[in-house]
């Protein structure tokens, strides 16, 4: 089975979620709307979103499902809502909606840690089908290494949950706490059993950012549960890691496959030519153009299953064939004992 492990949604309805005013005016977010043709701010928009999603999922036709993650609101250290700084916000409820109502997209949670109900709303997300855990720390200003998530990480453990973490550079959306962009912050969780996902690799976004690369390499090589998702690390700005992670054979061994949607995949003309540049950008749909790009750099068989193995998800049978980035068929992932999570056809 093969599962883009990081793929988002918005919100504009109070019951899922929303987005603040000065979010909706950046320029990521305004680009991505002209782009895609969104207008508005509302019940409506929020409609044509997931409409767009399921379209875009449904055409990357190399794919056997996308995880759709949730985005919790920022909590302060007192641990009370803190809407002034939040500023996208999309609730487990959503997520898990969109899951029920999609057979090919799989739910994402995410829970601030600070929150007093914490783990309780985990707990209630795993047992909703919930296939992994969904952090944000620069956004939803919170220290990974604080004490108050290791019951976090307690949970996850007992649960095989594993937990995609945002590192390094962030330009989507607003930055709380650039200082807790850094990998190392996860090692408590490593310590505690956690499969951890750094999401990006830990790689900037921008120039005179700091880059936690060699930080999550040397990670790792360390723990056998740290991994690192592939999210738009075909960006210009993060490129520079896929030649440094691809030939390193037990950096290669680590990595997830995620496309960061619907943030832009790009294929580097330097890494994969001018002609073949060119013809990957003639592919439109932005999910299945980043499959096609990481193709042609070369990642192997396994790196397109790993995802699905990490969460221990059994294959959906009642998709039907179609191609597959590794050349091969469609098989069951996994061995006995996989968690039982609700698969897409099971919606």
């Amino acid at each position: 089975m093969i599962v883009d492990c990081h793929v988002h949604i918005s919100a504009c309805t109070p019951s899922h979620g929303g987005m603040s005013p000065r979010l909706r005016g950046s320029i990521p977010f305004r680009f991505m709307r002209w782009h895609f043709g969104i207008p508005g701010y509302g019940p409506s928009t929020e409609m044509a979103l997931e409409r767009l999603l399921v379209a875009t999922v449904e055409g990357a036709r190399e794919l056997d499902a996308a995880i759709v993650v949730a985005l919790d609101a920022v909590y302060d250290g007192q641990g009370h809502l803190d809407e002034a700084h939040t500023h996208l916000h999309i609730t487990n409820d959503y997520v898990l909606e969109l899951a029920r109502r999609h057979q090919r997209i799989l739910p994402g949670a995410s829970v601030h840690p600070y929150r007093p109900d914490a783990l309780r709303e985990l707990e209630r997300c795993v047992k909703a089908g919930a296939v992994l855990l969904k952090w944000l720390p620069v956004v939803q200003n919170f220290n990974p290494a604080d004490p108050r998530c290791y019951p976090i990480y307690e949970m996850l453990a007992h649960y095989g949950l594993p937990l995609l973490a945002h590192t390094g550079g962030e330009k989507s959306l607003p930055v709380l706490d650039g200082s807790v962009a850094d990998p190392a912050l996860l090692e408590e969780a490593l310590k505690r059993g956690v499969t951890v996902i750094a999401a990006h690799c830990g790689t900037r976004d921008g120039p005179g950012e700091p880059d936690y690369l060699s930080t999550f390499l040397r990670l790792a090589r360390q723990y056998p549960n740290c991994y690192g998702d592939t999210a738009a690390l075909t960006l210009p700005t993060r490129c520079y890691a896929l030649p440094k992670v691809l030939a390193d054979a037990t950096i290669h061994a680590k990595l997830v496959h995620g496309s960061d949607w619907p943030i832009l995949s790009l294929p580097a003309p330097w890494q994969v030519g001018m002609m073949d540049s060119l013809r990957l950008m003639r592919e439109g749909n932005w999910m299945r153009r980043d499959i096609l790009i990481k193709q042609r750099l070369g990642f192997d068989q396994e790196y397109w299953h790993r995802g699905a193995k990490l969460m221990r998800l059994a294959n959906v049978s009642s998709l039907s064939h179609r191609a597959r980035p590794d050349g091969g068929n469609q098989g069951q992932v996994g061995n006995d004992g996989h968690r039982k999570c609700p698969a897409p056809n099971e919606s």
